[in-house]
């Protein structure tokens, strides 16, 4: 019989946001110092002093991270992976035999119990060894089964489950479909109640680590039906349980040793009692899963940005033109600088975030949502700008200057491994939207009503009340604050260093100067406010810039009060926040003198065929086949290529 075609749920525009906006969490119970700084407020008590790690935490940290430092010099060969575009079984085993798979899994189900701070140091440390081990770890323990279970699982699951995930099993996270991306409302992968059982079918796409995984995170929609809730629920799955195939082991222009594959469910039947909370949590437990998890990518951002800053001091020091080492032009200095300053924010970034969801005082959603994007694009700017500085050589792969008697410098690798992080766990154009919305949540909570089509006037009076009396506190504190005072943060200028209290000044205006604009466009567009995402990018944008520079200038006064290299911190932060000064500036002044409106335009003849003219004179070198791939029910045609690591 052949295979029925899958049901795709027909979802509106309005549905898709509901479905959304139900997911996210709704209440902050807990401060967020970047959610106070859209609303105009440089709240430095909630980062500084800068958080530490209680000194039990940092030892048994630092230890592993010696016994991961060795293996990484003496058992991980990057060349290796890249040309074979698979990571060795020998490696991966030992990694499980240092007890890597279990580092943010507790001690008393056999993990190694690391801090946030040390997981993510152990990643960046691994992933300039090579980044799809890193990307192995990470899609592990970021996102895969321990995260989800340590905050939603039950006891029972807990104690069958995580003790195997810390030695010896390696998870991966099934949400993405192939006609399902960010918009999970039209999640096809089905869940049947049945007895004690759910029978699941359906198609997943971009399985990281679902080729070599043990144990799978998937998401799936269960009907709604007599004493079913129903709604995208989350499930642990066996991987090799009857039923399940992994179809195709995906390629990627970067990660090249990624087990990134498309796994097919033909009735297979998950036990009731591994469903991971209730049915219809599913969106929310991944959401949340994520609000920490995303910390794994700028970790290894910075890692990159780390490998790129040694490689263009080394490399421009040698290389000599018209006389003098390139680094000495002015053209390449200022690339280096960048690299410099930049990597010490992102790492200011990543440490303040994960030190934040350590103590967990405050609500680190946005921040680490910021950490993602804001480390995901600028280590990507400063890899492009490494292969920049290296010329020719920057474009040869590192074999091919190898065979030619060169340092083998995989620069281009890096670019490449790199781009990924831009679409992984939220593009960067979702990561804009999902901030945004978390940046107007408090104005929406107060005016939401007012600009909702739907509601009634009764609500929107109502609604008018509320806003009348918020608005009435809040805007006069926009008009003025510790910013126009010249002592203010006065720490950050200590004798003899660069002052670094007037880039908090600076900061500290420029977020009220944010907050009136996003008050402005909010009274301008009300309800199609949505609809305008190049302006809300751009506001995003800059919240991350004023985050970067608080978090680098604390940093600097961290480092000068405890290690020996304040003042050379102070310069970075310095420099950092200069050129983020820059971008801000331009950033507020495409707020409102841009193209968007014209681009929507070119958008609608190109969609439409009215520039067709302009593509002739090439030639196609696309193979045939559908954009997107069927993803019908049914049982697999196709060879399994699941392969457990043992």
């Amino acid at each position: 019989m052949s295979a029925q075609p899958i049901q795709q749920p027909k979802v509106s525009e309005r549905e898709a946001r509901q479905v959304a906006e139900a997911a996210r969490e709704q209440d902050w119970r807990k401060p967020s110092f970047a959610k106070e700084l859209f609303l105009g407020r440089l709240r430095m008590d909630l980062i500084h002093p800068h958080p530490m790690p209680p000194p039990e935490d940092a030892a048994r940290g630092e230890a592993f991270l010696a016994k991961l430092r060795v293996f990484c010099e003496t058992k991980i060969d990057g060349a290796q992976i890249e040309r074979d575009a698979k990571i060795p079984d020998e490696v991966i085993n030992g990694l499980k035999e240092l007890g890597a798979l279990g580092m943010k899994i507790d001690i008393k189900y056999g993990g190694l119990g690391l801090t946030q701070v040390y997981y993510n140091k152990a990643l960046a440390l691994v992933g300039s060894a090579n980044p799809a081990i890193g990307a192995l770890l990470s899609a592990h323990q970021s996102i895969g089964v321990p995260q989800p279970l340590k905050l939603f699982g039950t006891q029972e699951q807990k104690d069958a489950f995580l003790p195997r995930l810390a030695r010896t099993d390696i998870s991966a996270f099934l949400l993405t479909e192939p006609d399902v991306g960010s918009d999970p409302a039209r999640l096809a992968t089905t869940a049947v109640p049945d007895g004690d059982s759910y029978v699941m079918d359906g198609v997943k796409l971009w399985t990281t680590n679902g080729v070599v995984a043990d144990l799978l995170v998937v998401m799936a929609r269960v009907p709604k039906s007599q004493g079913h809730k129903g709604g995208i629920t989350a499930f642990v799955v066996e991987a090799d349980a009857p039923g399940i195939t992994v179809e195709n082991r995906n390629a990627f222009m970067g990660l090249r040793g990624l087990e990134n594959g498309v796994t097919r469910f033909h009735q297979v039947r998950v036990p009731a009692a591994n469903r991971i909370g209730p049915e219809g949590a599913g969106l929310k437990i991944a959401l949340t899963t994520l609000n920490t998890g995303r910390l794994s990518l700028p970790a290894m951002c910075v890692g990159a940005g780390k490998w790129c800053l040694k490689i263009a001091r080394e490399w421009s020091s040698v290389r000599e033109q018209w006389g003098k080492p390139v680094a000495f032009h002015e053209a390449v200095g200022s690339k280096i600088s960048f690299i410099a300053a930049t990597t010490f924010a992102l790492e200011a970034v990543l440490d303040l975030s994960s030190q934040m969801a350590d103590e967990d005082r405050n609500d680190i959603r946005i921040e680490a949502a910021l950490a993602k994007l804001y480390g995901s694009e600028m280590a990507c700017l400063m890899a492009d700008e490494l292969v920049q500085i290296r010329g020719g050589r920057g474009f040869e792969t590192a074999d091919s200057l190898a065979a030619r008697g060169e340092r083998a410098v995989p620069a281009e690798q890096i670019l490449r491994d790199l781009r990924i992080n831009r679409i992984f766990e939220g593009s960067t154009e979702i990561m804009h939207l999902l901030i945004a919305r978390e940046a107007v949540d408090a104005h929406l909570k107060v005016a939401g009503d007012i600009i909702d089509p739907d509601k009634p006037l009764s609500a929107k009076a109502k609604a008018g009340a509320n806003a009348a009396g918020f608005y009435a506190k809040w805007l006069p504190k926009l008009v003025t604050g510790p910013g126009q005072l010249p002592r203010s943060y006065a720490e950050f200028h200590p004798a003899g260093l660069p002052d670094l209290s007037a880039h908090l000044r600076y900061a500290e205006r420029t977020a009220r100067k944010l907050a009136r604009s996003t008050f402005y466009a909010m009274s301008r567009w009300q309800g199609r406010m949505e609809t305008k995402q190049g302006f809300l990018g751009r506001i995003v944008d800059i919240g991350a810039e004023l985050f970067a520079m608080s978090a680098a200038c604390v940093r600097a006064e961290l480092l000068r009060t405890t290690s020996d290299h304040g003042r050379e911190a102070y310069q970075l932060a310095d420099v950092f926040c200069r050129q983020s000064r820059i971008r801000t500036e331009e950033l507020f002044n495409r707020l409102w003198t841009n193209t968007d409106d014209l681009d929507n335009k070119v958008v609608k003849g190109v969609l439409s065929g009215t520039y067709t003219w302009l593509e002739q004179g090439i030639v196609d070198p696309s193979g045939e086949g559908p954009w997107i791939a069927e993803a019908n029910p049914g049982p697999s045609a196709r060879e399994n290529v699941h392969r457990p690591v043992r």
